[in-house]
């Protein structure tokens, strides 16, 4: 906490030399014994409160009077107060139409009487609100030249009170003399205070630059480069509108239209608005209205009915902007003759030329960068209307960006995080921050609030006794994620307790060890040994590379490397297509589906192919690509048989160069096929006699078991079904839960194929 210069902050037309933040998180944690430096904490409080809600506000009311209780002498506390006041005072007078109050001499006398006694009571109720002590010049530490105007118009009051007391009078004492000049004049007077009192009043309380489109660009948290840009753009428009008043022309003008590109979350909409308040504001476009569109405004589903759409929001937007959101879907990828977008782009790009609608309106597209530039490359003639310096391409925010604006939120919604939480919340963040899909400040604020709902759902008010209890958010606030982990088993005990795989359970806990003991390092800012996460699993079908995979990516994410842990499992036909460039398309595809967890391609080795015109090298060249690009952001597993899995990796230097962890998954044992028998039936509460074991066990150790576990799994649904079956012929309920050699022998067959 800056206190050297809190306490020099003497001037409400400055902001203060602490944040808001600050403030709650210094009194929340310390015990403060200096009288001074707690009464300017409070007045900082009620400062930034009063900035948020200039007209009133509880609490900046409570934070006045607790500094005022502190240090009655505080020059400071003593301004704002009158401030306040003055604020207030403005408000009153604001509401009354004193336009209406004028009298006239040519007025009935009963019409006259009638006025005055409204005007009289309006009066009445201002002098009642008008605070009296800064009014009958009782607090002498504030600015003088704000109390002094205070005071006369409460001055001007009570001489306008006494003014319509004395024509009321006249008027029923019938007199012919009604002072309706006076009056008048006494109206005209409050309506010239009103106008000063304002002009007197503290910035924070007028908040005169709210309008400022560029000072609203300054406001906004990040986007450094983006404001450079925006400023001289306005200064190029401001000389370009300097030099049309001096009769000058440009031919070659890049007029107003703009692209602006970035991912989710990142200002497109908030930029466009203040885009167009800065063409309104000097004066090139009419209004500052923005008319919002995106495809389902403007497509219609028959002919005609595009350009119909298209020219309605034309008009709707004339003087100002319109503004198309996600622009690329307008025309799509492989569209056919019923999609009416390419109508949509015409009618625009006609609209933008035409005389009668050129140079009227600003057409602003938004969209995802990548997106975005696939389809002005497929559009020559929309892209020409849009030159080069016109485009804005916003970027993702940084984790800090993101913090500021979470902090934003929160006091905007009267919370505030504790550094604690605050360090939890950044894990939050970056949990969520996987892949271009992330939605920046969206995703952040909805983190926010998603908080603030839990917070709310576990605490009592009955259980809070100090302010601060209602706008804290503590780290036990945002743990409600891991409440529910804490339910699920580990992955390290599922994995312990699956069967057999012993060299398998051996590699991954050690892999799991020096993840663990990695991170560590990290934290103690100790070198790291760089991690190989990307793993070949070789084995014949059944033998638990899909449930490893599983677990191992669920591992990973308890170690913090990777923020979703999930599992996408793909083939050959989930990646290779059958023509030039659309392989590299499909396989970008599932690697975002993949991001944050697991690629799991099985069969890996089937896109190993020496044809000509086989797409699967294409596939494993992007696969490779995709790895460099999203580094710890995924891990790949390459599955199948051992010997075709050596013969992949060895074909490209790019595999055998990231995929250096090797795990070979036997096949299982005959007394392990039969202990998965008990574990699976015991699942379902299924008892498997002793007889039955036997014959299972003779049966493993004589036949050559292909399939593995997914032998297991079919061998034991259909026993169950063959049991089913007798038990209901039978009806005897010691056998409801029994299966026996015989309902195991049919099962056998069935499986086998042996009927």
């Amino acid at each position: 906490m800056k206190h050297a210069l809190l306490k020099k902050w003497t001037n409400l037309d400055e902001e203060p030399p602490v944040s808001e933040v600050d403030v709650l998180r210094y009194l929340n944690d310390e015990e403060i014994e200096d009288i001074q430096l707690k009464a300017t904490l409070y007045v900082t409080l009620a400062y930034y409160r009063i900035k948020r809600h200039p007209t009133h506000d509880k609490l900046a009311d409570q934070f006045i009077d607790q500094a005022r209780e502190l240090a009655p002498g505080h020059s400071l506390v003593n301004e704002l107060f009158a401030s306040v006041q003055m604020m207030r005072g403005y408000t009153f007078l604001k509401e009354r139409p004193f336009e209406q109050w004028i009298l006239h001499e040519t007025d009935h006398n009963s019409a006259k009487s009638k006025k005055v006694q409204s005007i009289l009571s309006d009066i009445d109720q201002i002098i009642e609100q008008w605070n009296q002590d800064l009014a009958e010049k009782t607090l002498v530490d504030a600015k003088n030249s704000h109390i002094k105007q205070y005071q006369e118009i409460y001055d001007h009051l009570l001489e306008l009170r006494d003014t319509l007391l004395e024509a009321l009078e006249s008027i029923q004492q019938r007199r012919i003399s009604i002072p309706v000049k006076e009056i008048n004049e006494g109206i005209r007077k409050l309506t010239d205070d009103q106008d000063e009192l304002y002009q007197r009043l503290p910035r924070l309380l007028t908040n005169k630059n709210k309008d400022n489109p560029l000072e609203q660009f300054d406001q906004m948290i990040g986007l450094h480069d983006v404001k450079a840009y925006i400023k001289k753009y306005y200064q190029f428009l401001k000389y370009q509108q300097q030099r049309k008043s001096l009769g000058f022309s440009m031919v070659d003008e890049p007029g107003l239209h703009m692209i602006i590109t970035g991912n989710p979350g990142t200002g497109k909409t908030t930029i466009a608005r203040l885009l167009a308040s800065i063409y309104y504001d000097l004066g090139i476009l009419e209004t500052k209205d923005v008319v919002e569109v995106n495809r389902s405004h403007l497509v219609g589903s028959y002919v005609g009915q595009s350009e119909e759409n298209t020219m309605n929001y034309v008009k709707q937007a004339v003087g100002g902007v319109l503004f198309i959101d996600e622009a690329y879907s307008l025309k799509r990828e492989g569209q056919t003759g019923n999609d009416y977008g390419q109508a949509v782009i015409d009618t625009l790009v006609s609209a933008m030329t035409s005389k009668e609608y050129g140079g009227k309106f600003a057409i602003i597209l938004a969209g995802y960068p990548e997106e975005m530039r696939q389809f002005l490359w497929a559009n020559p003639g929309l892209r020409s209307r849009f030159p080069e310096q016109n485009h804005i391409q916003l970027p993702d925010y940084q984790t800090r960006e993101l913090l500021d604006i979470a902090e934003s939120v929160a006091i905007e919604n009267d919370f505030f995080f504790t550094q604690q939480a605050l360090r939890t919340l950044e894990t939050q963040i970056e949990n969520e921050r996987v892949d271009e899909s992330f939605g920046n400040a969206r995703t952040t604020r909805n983190l926010v609030l998603k908080n603030i709902f839990q917070k709310g759902a576990a605490d009592s008010l009955a259980d809070k006794h100090h302010w601060l209890d209602h706008m804290r958010i503590d780290e036990k606030d945002l743990n409600f994620n891991t409440r529910d982990e804490s339910e699920k088993p580990s992955p390290l005990d599922e994995l312990h307790r699956l069967i057999g795989l012993k060299n398998v359970k051996d590699e991954v806990r050690k892999l799991s060890s020096f993840v663990k003991a990695q991170q560590k390092r990290k934290e103690h800012g100790r070198p790291i040994v760089p991690i190989q996460l990307h793993s070949v699993f070789s084995g014949n079908p059944g033998t638990g590379k899909t449930t490893v995979a599983d677990i191992y990516a669920r591992i990973l994410k308890e170690c913090g490397l990777l923020k979703r842990g999930h599992v996408v499992v793909v083939s050959r036909g989930d990646l290779v297509a059958g023509y030039v460039g659309q392989t590299a398309m499909k396989t970008k595809k599932k690697v975002r589906e993949a991001l944050g967890g697991v690629l799991f391609v099985d069969e890996a080795y089937s896109l190993h192919s020496k044809g000509r015109d086989d797409f699967g090298k294409e596939a494993i060249e992007t696969l490779v690509d995709e790895m460099t690009k999203h580094n710890e952001n995924l891990v790949v597993i390459l599955a199948g048989y051992q010997y075709e899995m050596q013969q992949l990796i060895e074909s490209n230097p790019g595999l055998s160069s990231r995929f250096k962890k090797y795990l070979h998954f036997p096949d299982y044992s005959e007394t392990e096929l039969l202990e998965m028998v008990v574990y699976i039936t015991e699942q379902y509460e299924y008892e498997v006699d002793e007889q039955a074991r036997q014959y299972l066990l003779d049966q493993f150790r004589q036949h050559n078991i292909r399939g593995n576990g997914r032998f297991i799994n079919n061998i034991v649904n259909e026993a169950i079904q063959f049991q089913s079956y007798r038990f209901f012929e039978t009806n005897e309920e010691t056998e409801m839960n029994l299966l026996t050699e015989v309902d195991w022998r049919k099962a056998w067959q069935t499986v086998r194929g042996e009927n």
